[in-house]
């Protein structure tokens, strides 16, 4: 709904390759502001690709981290819209910091190994 072009449409498996050609942004950039707020993603190469495969002008997304900690559709929407902000405000490092503790506090309601870590 934010404009990003999911290549196929959509998907039916735990990844999703998002080209990001329409909004000039490359994959090396989305990568790295991603990084930074705290989200991880890999660049990638996407189909009719006329970049670098080091710049790239997609991205790769992957849910396991996500359902590995107990997150739902609703979580992956909450996480969605955190990318395409940061994406929109891609050259803006205090926004990426500020996103960051967002995603912080946002993982600590869904803890790995939660058995493990309430007995200490």
């Amino acid at each position: 709904s934010a404009g990003f072009k999911i290549v196929s449409g959509g998907t039916d498996t735990h990844l999703l390759l998002v080209d990001l050609c329409n909004k000039d942004i490359t994959g090396k950039a989305a990568e790295e502001a991603l990084d930074l707020a705290g989200i991880t993603v890999n660049k990638n190469t996407v189909p009719f690709e006329t970049r670098s495969p080091f710049v790239t002008s997609g991205i790769r997304i992957g849910t396991p981290a996500l359902t590995t900690r107990g997150m739902k559709e609703k979580e992956m929407d909450r996480v969605g819209d955190m990318i395409v902000e940061t994406l929109e405000h891609i050259d803006e490092p205090d926004f990426h910091a500020k996103t960051r503790v967002k995603i912080k506090e946002f993982c600590e309601q869904f803890p790995l190994y939660a058995e493990l870590t309430t007995r200490y």
